[in-house]
């Protein structure tokens, strides 16, 4: 189905504000953009680097826009500081330890202080949150025409956001001089999945990256970026929404490339909610009782303050072995904007024709499953480790390359794959979590070597980081490896299928060589064929 009335407003405002590029002043610390002035920083740490740390795509969806699709911000030449990061978007901190809010901190949004286990929606969130942040060379100019990356945070449609340590690119910044990253909020939980019987639109928290994805596509040429070569990135829930409104807008994508870092849209959606009966239970229990009044309970809902919703909801989850009832609120299929059957899709003709890069960590699951507190230095059974990284990753990368392989055979388009092995001690408390969910991010973004032990980082640690930043790099830059030695081709790295069989690069492997040309069915088989998988190659 076409989605392109949905936001037809918006494409409006941001082309519609000015026919010329916008431009910036001497120091290159403010950039005049179609919906205001914006004055940047350069941190000492980081000197070569510029940041934007807060800039809005789309009006604070509070009060009466709550639960509406995003309005694009009007076009304006207000000056504004954009000196520091936004609130990420309203979420709870659970009570509940986890290797996430007790062992591996630097994944958690800031907090400035509060407690991870507060059983309270985070102090540093907001419904107000609809905001990206830039970094760029400091001396990128309307002349750079740099490759960009747009990235959208994981965190399970719970948790996430910009402002979280290990996701904050400056050290690769400051390393290439050769791309501008961006990374935006977007609704998550129930306030941006909330499925009420009221609401024409659901999952509008992917209509927030696809708004993200117009402003930096009418914006970014002004900090020195290339708009046609906007490479949308997603990590977990991240990469799973990208890949769903890269779906959903497949005939005007926007964007050059994806790349799909251990989530994807053939992620299992194991429930479904048709009744609603999620967003009424919530607001039953919040004193919007109207059964038989969809538009009179979201009218009550709009009115309850958004921190007793998450207060509510997440206390509630808490202590969901004593209840029958889980109201959780993420992505549904809706045939709009979230689809069923993406298979089928591929099939028809009816997906994205960019290329994409998909990648898994060797050992997902360890810091997904439960929580070993009583045995941290055993961690948890590795057989059933290896059962659920293989059922909730290697199935979901092995469906989306055959998928697209099955659409490439009509219109050739390049998947690229890559498994991350690595196990290093400054980013890995506890050895038997091996490669786990989303420890390849400080390695790319950078941040290994300066958060957490940075002591502890070792010198193949750092060849491993740099060579995954400069192959990352290249598929920014050329995305279709055009020619003989264009983007990926010239380290080697063929697509999957069309002359490089089922390949994968694989970095960071136990055997102690920082990138090794691999078969994908060293992971796809464990799934198709039920071989053993290997958690630490």
């Amino acid at each position: 189905m076409r989605l392109s009335k949905l936001l037809t407003v918006s494409l409006a405002l941001f082309s519609g504000f000015r026919s010329a590029v916008c431009g910036s002043n001497e120091d290159g610390l403010t950039i005049e953009t179609k919906t205001g002035i914006y004055t940047g920083l350069v941190d000492p740490e980081f000197p070569n680097v510029r940041q934007f740390r807060g800039i809005p795509f789309a009006k604070p969806p509070i009060g009466k826009r709550r639960w509406l699709s995003p309005e694009p911000v009007e076009a304006s030449s207000q000056r504004f500081n954009a000196h520091t990061f936004p609130s990420s978007c309203s979420q709870y901190l659970s009570k509940s330890l986890n290797l996430w809010n007790s062992n591996i901190t630097n994944f958690y949004i800031s907090l400035n202080g509060q407690d991870r286990t507060m059983g309270a929606m985070a102090q540093t969130s907001s419904e107000d949150c609809l905001y990206l942040a830039i970094w760029t060379p400091l001396n990128a100019t309307l002349e750079s025409n740099l490759p960009v990356a747009l990235f959208m945070p994981g965190g399970s449609f719970i948790t996430g956001g910009v402002d979280v340590p290990y996701q904050q690119p400056t050290p690769w910044i400051q390393r290439s001089q050769r791309h501008i990253f961006v990374s935006a909020n977007y609704r998550i939980n129930v306030a941006g999945f909330p499925w009420a019987a009221g609401l024409d639109v659901q999952n509008i928290g992917i209509l927030d990256q696809r708004v993200a994805l117009e402003w930096v596509h009418a914006n970014i040429a002004s900090f020195g970026g290339d708009r046609s070569r906007i490479t949308v990135w997603g990590q977990s829930a991240g990469g799973v929404a990208v890949d769903m409104a890269a779906h959903a807008f497949y005939d005007n994508p926007l964007a050059a490339a994806l790349i799909l870092q251990s989530g994807t849209a053939a992620v299992k959606i194991v429930r479904s909610d048709d009744a609603h009966a999620n967003f009424t239970f919530v607001a039953r229990h919040l004193g919007c009782d109207f059964p038989s009044d969809p538009v009179a309970e979201l009218d009550c809902m709009r009115l309850v303050p958004m921190s007793l919703i998450q207060d509510f909801m997440g206390g509630y989850c808490d202590n969901w072995l004593n209840s029958p009832v889980l109201p959780l609120f993420k992505v549904l299929p809706d045939e709009r904007l979230v689809f069923s059957n993406y298979t089928d899709r591929a099939v028809r003709g009816l997906a994205p024709q960019i290329p994409v890069l998909v990648s898994t960590t060797a050992n997902e699951q360890s810091s997904l499953t439960a929580y070993p507190v009583n045995h941290l230095d055993a961690g948890p059974d590795q057989a059933r480790v290896d059962r659920e990284t293989v059922a909730m990753f290697a199935c979901m990368v092995s469906n989306t390359t055959a998928a697209r392989a099955y659409n490439s055979q009509v219109s050739p388009v390049p998947t690229y794959r890559y498994q991350y092995a690595g196990n290093f001690s400054s980013v890995t408390p506890y050895g038997w979590m091996g490669a786990y969910h989303a420890s390849d991010i400080p390695m790319v973004f950078g941040t290994y070597a300066t958060l957490g032990e940075r002591e502890k980082v070792t010198e193949f640690q750092r060849e491993v980081a740099e060579t995954m930043q400069d192959y990352l790099l290249a598929f920014l830059e050329d995305p279709w490896g055009r020619g003989e030695d264009g983007g990926l081709r010239k380290f080697g790295w063929l697509p999957w299928g069309g002359g490089g069989g089922r390949n994968m690069m694989r970095f960071g492997g136990r055997d102690g060589v920082v990138v090794r040309n691999v078969s994908a069915g060293e992971v796809d088989d464990a799934c198709v064929l039920g071989t053993k998988y290997d958690s630490s190659p």
